[in-house]
């Protein structure tokens, strides 16, 4: 048998409250340094993570094969930098990894912030849920033209916190190179792969891939630089 705690009534899902009014800092605060935070406490003695969650299939069958080996086949031009992206990820083991770290899962009571969906969490790379939860940032600010200014402040902000708070640790050795592919890849995933962005239009999955494509070739390094980059090529489209 199982027992958890309910989540008292009267929460609100992080990504509702996001579409509705967009994004608060103080939110934006707290999604950072609680996912620095578990990179950083699960680094600190890894063999104790890695032996616990050594198990990495559903991360392959729920992640890598619907997001980058799914969107490899289906864009072409991506088609190496994805491959190469999986290779990369599948030897790196550095900290627990939630694997599906995005608004939809933060449930918001109060002050209280509450992370749901552990299903894919492994130990692997960090600077996965680094560009897989930026990129729902990047998305909205792409989406919600009304707001896109606040969700781009919202997007520089959570790198700015999370690399703070995860400041000097070991897993940040091309760091955030890495991250940068991740956004990437993620990006290119919710418009091309298995599982896309419900609330962009078919036009909006157009730009977003057209986007991606160019950011890769201009290769980013920082991921304060990706989102200048991505800033600029909305501001194209």
């Amino acid at each position: 048998m199982i027992a958890m705690e309910a989540v008292p009534r009267g929460h609100s899902i992080w990504k509702t409250m996001l579409m509705r009014e967009g994004p608060r800092s103080e939110h934006t605060v707290k999604f950072a340094q609680l996912l620095a935070m578990i990179h950083s406490h699960s680094n600190v003695n890894p063999e104790d993570f890695r032996e616990l969650i050594r198990d990495r299939s559903w991360f392959e069958s729920l992640r890598l094969e619907p997001y980058y080996e799914y969107s490899a086949r289906q864009v072409g031009e991506a088609g190496q930098f994805l491959n190469e992206l999986l290779e990369e990820t599948r030897d790196i083991q550095l900290a627990l990894v939630h694997g599906d770290y995005s608004p939809k899962n933060v449930l918001i009571h109060g002050d209280r912030f509450v992370l749901l969906d552990h299903e894919v969490a492994h130990f692997g790379d960090p600077a996965f849920d680094v560009g897989f939860s930026l990129t729902h940032l990047l998305s909205k600010a792409h989406h919600c033209r009304g707001m896109r200014a606040m969700f781009l402040a919202s997007a520089r902000l959570y790198v700015s916190e999370y690399l703070k708070f995860v400041g000097g640790r070991p897993f940040l050795l091309g760091f955030e190179g890495r991250a940068c592919r991740h956004t990437l890849a993620c990006l290119l995933a919710r418009v091309a792969g298995r599982s896309t962005l419900e609330y962009l239009s078919e036009a909006e999955r157009a730009n977003q891939r057209q986007a991606v494509l160019s950011l890769i070739a201009r290769s980013p390094d920082s991921l304060t630089r990706l989102i200048d980059l991505f800033e600029e090529e909305l501001g194209c489209l």
